[in-house]
């Protein structure tokens, strides 16, 4: 009893700084402006800002630094103009550059983290609520990286994917891009007013430096910070209905071949309004799972790959993850639902599952309901329904979240949520979290309440990795710039978190400390270590020491080692890691992660080698070559796949021609028989 009363003042303070923000909030300085040229003639999407319109265009210079030095002016020359035509919005770029030689463009992947490249950025508060935007990413190649930011930026998802097209030239002064995205791929309400939010950002990898308009920022993706693009005069798109019919033949040794058929529809009943329909979706030639260490006895949450579920994805995100789409198996189909209208956010899905021999899973019904209001300058409050309905049986949860903010830097979440089906007691779980953030700085406090039952329901549709505790958790994390000397930029963190049984029993304690240096010669150090307690069958002390050297780890193209040993559950483990990213030449990349886990005791013959590569080869960024090879020596896992890919009608509409042996599923053997996919989709 005397460690139950120690938790009840926290939980006191942050119960009462959420009713606090409930009753207050602070209003935001006036934002810089942009108004966009608007134009009648078609422009070249070819990175030259070569037509007369661009010199027309106004002018946005002053960029200013978010890193290293927050509020400086920017080291780098940027210009960045707007034009607007009937249906789509374009936007240019001038990167003026000292050292041209140094501009670093090395990645062709769409959707990779184009940030460890020379880069610009546009996003788009659409809805002009300060919450929410879409974001374009672009590098000297052209290449794309697109998503979506919500909750004033503290939730990203760059699963997204828009139609939108992309170019970049380098010229003797540094490179200039092109961004046209067709106010189609968009949602909006044509009847809100004449502006949007919008921010601008620049990457230099090589100095560390990232510039944003308008400035000073905390963090480029906080919405409320966004400028204004005012002057827009939009009507809603005339594109109502679009469709992806695929064909996907299959050929596997010792088996028949076969031919199936399916659709992806999309009907936009508004700009601001859409629905989609799937029959039949393939995931066959979507990439495995990455086979990985775990030291826990915890379930790894993984990433989710197919396209259906992507889409709108972070609508769903939580701390409490009520939906976690990895529960669904393979699907007959689906239909899903999402807009936004008068401040209010409203999302649903539909979802029939097939039946899963391997994980002894019937056919499945799911259905996931979400609504999202905003309150305040840039707040929210939500409700989230997760339901699995299997043998006429419905297991799932329901609960309340909050996203407020104080101010830009200020801000506390929390979530209430109750689960149903088998276990009807201990079955609810809350959590509350002020948090402080800046450029440069972290820190948070958090408790949280889970009861004894309430993953056993939860987890027919969400993801709670451990239940039956009430949990404290603090972090703190400070960056530091140095103008002068061998090291560059110095981070420090550490996480301290402690949680009993519901029934008062200490169940685990973890202290994590780290350390890391980047050097200006472009090497880098990490130091951390773990300390925690944990009890199941008996005692546990587990500890972990880490250290990483790395090179050029700012930038795409990167080495790095690294070496942790110490104990886990009453073994002794030594863990080696290794990675090295590579460009060889102009259109062949190479991604290649080494582990090698050591344990002794080791009872369940978990000791192995985990190697993981990745082939690129890209004749252009809609015609290339991928190869995915891995193997655990754990599982005598070997899992190859050969995909080449022609985009015609890019992002959706592609000819896959795959090869692929072993599972996709991550931890699993799987069927080793090699098979052929041939997959065509088109956009209508």
């Amino acid at each position: 009893m005397h460690v139950m009363k120690k938790t009840r003042a926290p939980l006191r303070l942050a119960l009462l700084g959420i009713l606090f923000s409930i009753l207050t909030s602070w209003g935001l300085d006036a934002a810089a402006e942009i108004k966009p040229l608007a134009i009648k003639d078609p422009i070249a999407i070819d990175g030259r800002l070569d037509e007369p319109a661009w010199s027309q265009a106004a002018a946005v210079t002053d960029f200013i630094q978010l890193k290293p030095e927050r509020g400086r002016a920017a080291a780098y020359a940027t210009e960045a103009r707007v034009l607007i035509a009937v249906d789509r919005l374009i936007i240019g770029f001038l990167c003026r550059d000292p050292e041209p030689e140094r501009i670093t463009a090395r990645l062709t992947r769409r959707d990779s983290a184009l940030t460890e490249d020379d880069c610009v950025c546009v996003a788009l508060d659409t809805f002009f609520d300060r919450r929410t935007a879409y974001y374009f990413f672009t590098n000297p190649l052209g290449t794309q990286e697109d998503g979506r930011l919500s909750e004033n930026g503290r939730v990203g998802d760059d699963t997204w994917d828009g139609e939108w097209r992309s170019a970049a030239v380098r010229i003797p002064e540094g490179w200039s891009a092109e961004i046209e995205i067709p106010l189609a791929t968009l949602k909006y309400d044509p009847q809100q007013g004449g502006s949007w939010g919008i921010g601008l950002a620049r990457s230099i990898p090589r100095s560390l430096e990232m510039d944003t308009w308008p400035g000073p920022t905390d963090a480029f993706g906080k919405v409320s910070q966004f400028g204004v693009l005012g002057g827009l005069d939009l009507e809603a798109s005339k594109k109502r209905l679009e469709a992806i019919p695929h064909l996907v033949g299959r050929l596997q040794q010792d088996e028949k071949a076969s031919i199936a058929a399916g659709a992806d529809l999309r009907w936009a009943f508004s700009q601001d309004i859409s629905a989609n329909l799937t029959v039949n979706p393939d995931f066959a030639t979507i990439e495995a799972d990455q086979e990985q260490i775990n030291l826990t006895r915890f379930e790894l949450s993984l990433p989710e790959k197919r396209n259906f579920f992507l889409e709108g994805s972070e609508i769903y995100s939580q701390r409490i993850r009520l939906f976690y789409s990895r529960r669904v198996a393979d699907i007959w189909g689906g239909a899903k639902i999402y807009g936004k209208k008068a401040g209010t956010e409203f999302a649903a899905m539909a979802i029939l599952a097939k039946a899963d021999d391997e994980q002894g899973l019937p056919e499945t019904g799911f259905a996931v309901l979400r609504l999202r209001r905003d309150i305040f300058q840039s707040s929210t409050i939500g409700f989230l329904s997760a339901n699995r309905i299997a043998d006429g049986r419905n297991r799932g949860s329901s609960g309340l979240d909050l996203v407020h903010f104080f101010s830009d830097k200020l801000n506390v979440t929390g979530q209430l949520a109750v689960s149903y089906g088998e276990f009807n007691r201990s079955n609810l779980a809350f959590y509350v979290r002020p948090s402080f953030d800046s450029a440069t700085a972290h820190f948070h406090l958090r408790y949280s309440q889970l009861g004894k039952y309430f993953a056993d329901n939860a987890n027919a549709a969400g993801f709670v990795s451990d239940d039956d505790r009430r949990e404290l958790d603090s972090a703190l994390e400070k960056t530091w710039s140095l103008k002068k000397g061998f090291l560059e930029r110095v981070n420090y963190g550490s996480n301290y978190n402690i949680y009993w049984s519901t029934a008062g029993t200490l169940r685990s304690w973890q202290v994590d400390q780290w350390l890391e240096c980047d050097l200006r010669n472009r090497f880098s150090l990490e130091l951390s270590h773990t300390e925690e307690f944990k009890l199941y069958e008996q005692e546990f002390r587990n500890r972990m020491s880490t250290v990483e050297l790395g090179y050029n780890t700012r930038e795409w193209q990167m080495a790095r080692m690294e070496y942790s040993f110490g104990r886990s559950f009453g073994s002794r483990f030594r863990l080696w890691e290794a990675g090295i990213n590579r460009k060889l030449g102009d259109k062949l990349s190479l991604e290649y992660d080494l582990s090698r886990l050591v344990l002794d005791p080791d009872p369940e013959q978990e000791t192995t080698w985990i190697h993981v590569l990745r082939l690129d080869y890209f004749f252009n960024k809609d015609l290339f070559l991928k190869l995915f090879y891995q193997l655990n020596s754990a599982l005598d896992k070997k899992n190859i796949q050969l995909v080449f890919v022609w985009r015609f009608q890019p992002p959706f509409g592609m000819l896959q021609l795959a090869y692929q042996q072993g599972s996709l599923r991550f931890g699993e053997t799987g069927d080793s028989k090699p098979a052929l996919f041939l997959k065509w989709a088109l956009v209508i």
